[in-house]
């Protein structure tokens, strides 16, 4: 009796485990498993990540960070000192300084502007000018000077087609617009010739050394005659501007109120990074 009772308390613990594990299995096969790819979801997102995304710019005030000071900003590589323009006129200013030159002036509505700004920032600059706006507005020629600025010929009339021209008359011109700016400031030295559209010609350096003029070319052009917006004016400077430079703009010849609007935004990044000066009167 003793023996059957424990044969069939075997039997019944057989049967209970069989059952447990079958238990244990089905229960297993109703928990899923991970997916597969779900480790690598994250890693293999080629995007960028939010904490990497720009500063949104879409709503007024946003979240922009500020225009890097200018002495993060990169600087543009130097000019060559001895760098050599068209037929070897002045391309740089020899030095690690920065000349601005302005052209076409003077005129009774930009000139001033111009003067007003670099007065403000303590800046000498270079103006070439036109003689018959010389012979026009001579109490702005006299404003240069006295404000302590380098004048250049700029030719009579800015004829770009003047190297073209005969010899005498290359010659003629670029006494005439001398004869007009000592008319209007007796005591200025002229040393600069600049050719009007850069249209330099061996004609017009023959006429140059013969009255002792230096020619005068120019590293850096944003085309503001172009009249392009002072923010193209601003960007081409501030990238192409470097030691050395000669840095191209217009106080006359058309609308020059986005150059005057450019070099408001420029002059106190350029004064922090450069030492500005005008082409220095005599021999360079």
């Amino acid at each position: 009796m003793r023996g059957s009772t424990l044969r069939a308390a075997g039997l019944v613990t057989v049967v209970l485990a069989g059952l447990l594990g079958s238990a244990f299995a089905l229960g297993r096969s109703l928990v899923p498993d991970p997916h597969p790819s779900a480790a690598g979801v994250a890693t293999s997102l080629t995007g960028p990540r939010y904490g990497d995304q720009p500063p949104s710019t879409d709503f007024p005030g946003g979240t922009a960070g500020p225009r890097p000071s200018p002495d993060t900003e990169p600087d543009a590589a130097p000019v060559p000192p001895d760098g050599d323009g068209p037929y070897g006129a002045m391309l740089a200013t020899g030095s690690a300084r920065v000349a601005l030159t302005f052209d076409d002036g003077p005129d009774p509505r930009w000139t001033p502007q111009v003067l007003a700004l670099l007065a403000q920032y303590g800046v000498r600059a270079t103006f070439c000018v036109v003689g018959e706006n010389v012979e026009a507005h001579p109490d702005l020629v006299r404003s240069i000077v006295a404000e302590g600025h380098t004048l250049c010929n700029h030719s009579w009339k800015h004829d770009v087609n003047l190297g073209k021209r005969s010899p005498a008359t290359i010659r003629a011109d670029l006494l005439r617009t001398n004869d007009a700016i000592l008319a209007a400031a007796p005591d200025a030295r002229i040393t600069y010739y600049r050719q009007p559209g850069g249209a330099w010609t061996p004609s017009v350096m023959a006429a140059c050394a013969d009255l002792g003029l230096t020619p005068v070319h120019w590293s850096v052009d944003p085309s503001d005659w172009k009249a392009p917006g002072p923010g193209a004016i601003e960007a081409t400077i501030r990238t192409q501007m470097g030691p050395g430079a000669i840095v191209l703009m217009h106080d006359a010849g058309g609308d020059r109120s986005g150059t005057v609007t450019a070099l408001q935004q420029l002059l106190p990044e350029m004064v922090s990074r450069f030492e500005l000066e005008p082409l220095p009167v005599g021999s360079p």
